[in-house]
């Protein structure tokens, strides 16, 4: 019996490719620092060889890569909006904090950088240019506008992920907190300990973001109420709260809730109006709570899970070799966690 022939190396592919090995392990491992052409010809022969990766040596060698002096080798982007008119830049909302992002990023090699669409004339056309120039493969896309100048890029030379629902054409992949389970197990626990009219007071974009998490966990714990103990979703009138309170006082007085999900901005102050005190007369929780809250309890998202799942998006795009938006975008949810704090009684 004739032995087969043994598998293609990285030294056969660069053989026929005309290349090194070096530029060839470059080239699998989706470093930006080859030029295209070199990349398309070393990844056809390597397809043409039917080359397959030995997954055991590879972690081997990212082991090896590991202890070595950490040394950045590519740049990930991480595309803001700064649109002010919009309302959505104020201490009222969260997003994932670069520090977490840059954080996990640099585990895996990458600097990471932020660039804000609408600040000092930054168009999405003027962007695209600077990160083609830069050979920069990776974005990381948090929509904080309306408007979402995000949604405007050409992302067909992208390895891409977004935070959030917020943005939804083009369909990238996805990491975004569970709010559905977070106000449902909120909800649970406030029930426990007594409450009977539980409200959550929001804004469209909050609920948009979270693929309708809110609504949708909101609709469907009450299914297991009586009627008279549902209380209507309010959704407030303007992303910049501080507009709100006229709709606030009157959906309270209509629907006299004796627990709030909601702002940690503004709505405290609105309750002390109301003549209302947590937790003596209202069960106060954040709906989107940091640990620089820790006058609250609340639904804490945990943005550096977030981080962390949107880095192995972008590092395992670009280890496949996967540019562009995908035929299906994968999602990864993050489960909130729920926090104990003194705006809501213990039992």
């Amino acid at each position: 019996m004739v032995p087969p022939d043994p598998p293609p190396t990285l030294k056969d592919i660069a053989r026929v490719a005309g290349v090194s090995t070096m530029t060839v392990s470059r080239v699998l491992r989706g470093s930006p620092r080859v030029a295209a052409r070199t990349r398309e010809i070393v990844l056809k022969e390597a397809e043409r060889l039917n080359y397959q990766p030995d997954p055991h040596l590879m972690r081997m060698m990212q082991v090896v890569r590991g202890k070595k002096e950490q040394r950045v080798r590519a740049v990930i982007a991480v595309i803001r909006e700064d649109v002010p008119k919009d309302g959505l830049l104020g201490p009222s909302y969260q997003y994932v904090p670069v520090e977490d992002i840059r954080r996990r990023a640099h585990g895996h090699g990458y600097a990471v950088e932020e660039f804000f669409l609408g600040r000092d004339g930054l168009t999405p056309r003027r962007l695209q240019k600077i990160l083609h120039a830069r050979g920069i493969e990776g974005v990381i896309v948090s929509p904080q506008s309306v408007q979402l100048p995000c949604s405007r890029l050409d992302y067909s030379p992208f390895a891409a992920v977004t935070f959030g629902n917020a943005m939804s054409t083009p369909a990238l992949h996805m990491a975004a907190g569970n709010m559905t389970l977070g106000i449902q197990r909120a909800a649970v626990l406030l029930r426990e300990r007594g409450y009977q009219r539980i409200g959550v007071a929001v804004t469209k974009w909050i609920v948009t973001r979270s693929q309708f998490g809110y609504s949708g966990g909101l609709f469907h714990w009450q299914q297991s109420l009586p009627p008279e103990s549902r209380v209507p979703l309010l959704l407030l009138p303007n992303n910049d709260i501080s507009h709100g309170f006229e709709a606030f006082a009157k959906w309270m007085r209509e629907q006299k809730p004796d627990a709030l999900i909601t702002f940690d901005t503004h709505v405290p102050g609105w309750l002390g109006r109301l003549g209302l005190r947590f937790p003596e007369d209202i069960g106060f929780v954040v709906h989107d709570w940091t640990p620089r809250m820790t006058g609250f309890a609340g639904i804490y998202q945990q943005r550096e899970h977030l981080a962390a799942a949107a880095v192995d998006l972008i590092v395992t795009q670009l280890s496949q070799h996967e540019h562009g938006v995908p035929e299906v975008a994968r999602q990864i949810m993050i489960p909130p966690k729920w926090v104990e704090g003194p705006s809501v009684r213990v039992s």
